[in-house]
């Protein structure tokens, strides 16, 4: 993955600051506008896990701090909902005049409303998903109930929100309360996937339903059973990244995938901020590895020696399969488990000495069907001859230059 800080400015002229996740081969089939939940941040954990397995499957994301929050610039207290949905116009330009215009737009929380609203002024959309979204924006109001009083007598007060402190002016809660997202659902000419948890305690699952039944087809619900408004557990939002993929991609253009443009079919892209998450492109294919969490991992992915034993599996199975159909024998199914480890080589002398243990694959085929010991002993012979494993008994050589 190639991650990269970005900057650009909104209408009033203030820089606002995101991060540009591409996948491995940067060059993706599609972008996606992501707009992070009111106070939060491009940085949250559950934004970070969605990007990522978009990014994994091939979209190109950007995620960016409104105006006042993050790492942008501007005051929070200065902004309203209104500029959120312009600050979204502005990072589409900005997607529009580097790189591709964008065709999905995610939206998380007070995002999700904005996402919808923003669609309306953006063209190239042609999908919309919002993840624990308000029906109605002035529903953040509840929020900011313990100031809500003196927002209305002083013009504006400081409320402690998720431990920050963030002053809100009479002006914010004026705008919100000026906004009817049924209103704009129901023109919506866009496809629209509404996705909201049933125990989401601060934004109701009523609203995800006032949201769908507001919205024409195509639309599309999806519970998050069990997760928080935040997301805060790694696999829901995970979940929640691979539900958006596989759901764009019926309404969003995703060409064929090309070959790699470099002479390797296979490259591996690695970010300074993603631990051991490697976002890969074998051929046309995206795939994540990592390392298990024991280790320092996220175990986002297969290690990469679990990728080799793997290879070796698969190559294996397909060909004993070959063999088999060649010869008309009655095999119905096969599996090869294969397993890596470092092991102490058979019949050593001094087994105590590190330099006896060699790398080992150890293998285990199980057939289904009407086969004879003959053929059973054949079959595993031939097991031996496909060429992964072939490779890995072989002198082998990695030449290694810089790009």
């Amino acid at each position: 993955m190639s991650l990269s800080k970005v900057t650009f400015t909104n209408l009033e002229g203030q820089t606002l600051s995101g991060r540009l996740e591409l996948p491995a081969d940067q060059h993706p089939h599609t972008f996606a506008l992501f707009a992070h939940c009111f106070t939060c941040n491009k940085n949250l954990g559950a934004i970070r896990n969605i990007s990522r397995e978009l990014t994994s499957q091939g979209f190109g994301v950007l995620r960016f701090d409104f105006t006042g929050l993050g790492e942008s610039e501007g005051d929070f207290e200065d902004t309203n909902f209104s500029g959120n949905v312009e600050d979204l116009i502005a990072a589409s330009d900005f997607l529009t005049r580097e790189y591709i215009a964008p065709s999905l737009l995610i939206g998380h929380s007070l995002g999700g409303a904005a996402s919808i609203f923003a669609s309306e002024k953006i063209d190239s959309i042609k999908a919309i998903a919002t993840i624990g979204a308000p029906s109605s924006p002035k529903h953040v109001a509840h929020l900011l109930k313990s100031g809500l009083e003196e927002i209305k007598t002083n013009g504006k007060a400081t409320i402690n929100l998720s431990g920050r402190d963030f002053t809100i002016k009479k002006q914010f809660l004026e705008d919100l309360e000026t906004k009817s997202l049924p209103d704009v659902a129901k023109n919506l000419n866009k496809a629209l996937l509404v996705m909201h948890s049933p125990q989401d305690t601060t934004v109701s699952i009523k609203n995800a339903e006032e949201i769908y039944h507001a919205a024409k087809h195509p639309k599309s619900f999806v519970t998050l059973d069990g997760a928080d408004h935040l997301l805060m557990k790694k696999e829901d939002s995970i979940y929640v990244g691979n539900v958006i993929a596989g759901w764009s991609s019926r309404y969003v253009n995703i060409p064929e995938e090309p070959l790699l443009k470099s002479k390797h079919n296979v490259v591996a892209s690695l970010g300074n901020e993603e631990g051991f998450t490697t976002l890969m492109k074998v051929g046309k294919h995206y795939l994540v590895a990592d390392e298990p969490e024991n280790i320092g991992g996220k175990d986002f992915g297969p290690s990469p020696h679990q990728f080799v034993s793997a290879g070796l599996s698969a190559c294996t199975a397909m060909t004993i399969k070959m063999y088999v159909a060649r010869k008309g024998w009655d095999l119905q199914n096969i599996e090869v488990h294969t397993s890596y480890s470092k092991s102490i080589l058979a019949n050593c002398e001094d087994c105590e000495d590190p330099t006896t243990k060699i790398d080992t694959f150890e293998r285990e085929i199980k057939l289904e069907g009407n086969l004879d010991e003959k053929q059973i002993t054949r079959i595993l012979q031939i097991a031996d001859k496909c060429p992964v494993h072939k490779t890995l008994h072989s002198k082998t050589q990695i030449i290694t230059t810089l790009l």
